[in-house]
């Protein structure tokens, strides 16, 4: 099992403060006291531990396929304007992660980085439609040889930190890793409106192996 980098810190912090609460209850004689800021500190170690997990996603080949940049619930799907980016009307697809999904976000398709944007904001709870607006996001356009993506990071309530990966110009392959948000968060994922959908509200997605749509056909990437 990997780990996101930016997590290594947080994880050994906290296995740092169990083994020194062990440690100092074991010489205080292990109080019961001792014995439940021990197993604090160790749940708190063993949640850091898999909120940063970044497993191999298996991405599926195959001509055309647009895989989940977020792991969560599919919350949303609508047309809308995005005029930042995309230029007009798109499909938006909505993921809400909870604390217990990855937080690695990976890119839908093959492609080049042409738009990158952060916007700080507010902390809302991230399924409300507000949040896409307000709360503080960072989003980042990919051009294919068959249209435009945009993948928008989204903090939610306890999120404070978002982390993208690549810059404008760099070429990025479906799946790769673009970025990571902490704690509860959502990804929205803008595609043209000809592109075939084939998710629904409900369902349950993997970052980076998920198929949530497709190309139109004939298209190289």
């Amino acid at each position: 099992m990997r780990f996101a980098p930016e997590g290594l810190p947080f994880i050994g912090g906290a296995l740092v403060l169990s083994l020194v609460l062990w440690g100092a209850g074991s010489y205080q004689g292990g109080g019961s006291g001792w014995r439940v800021a021990f197993a604090l500190a160790a749940a708190a170690t063993l949640f850091t531990t898999w909120f940063f997990r970044d497993p191999d996603p298996r991405t599926p080949e195959g001509a055309g396929l647009v895989v989940s940049p977020g792991q969560g619930k599919i919350i949303d799907i609508r047309e809308m304007d995005e005029p930042a980016y995309m230029g007009g009307r798109a499909r938006r697809i909505t993921i809400f992660l909870n604390v217990f999904d990855v937080h690695v976000q990976r890119s839908p398709v093959d492609g080049t980085v042409e738009y990158r944007h952060y916007k700080p904001g507010t902390y809302a709870v991230a399924w409300l439609e507000k949040a896409s607006e307000d709360n503080e996001q960072a989003s980042l356009g990919i051009r294919t040889p068959s249209g435009k993506v945009l993948v928008r990071q989204i903090a939610g309530l306890v999120a404070r930190r978002i982390v993208t990966d690549q810059h404008e110009g760099e070429d990025v392959s479906r799946g790769q890793r673009i970025g990571l948000i902490r704690f509860g968060s959502r990804v929205d994922l803008f595609i043209p409106l000809d592109w075939e959908v084939t998710t629904e509200v409900g369902a349950r997605v993997i970052v980076g192996r998920t198929v949530l749509a497709r190309q139109p056909s004939g298209d190289p990437s």
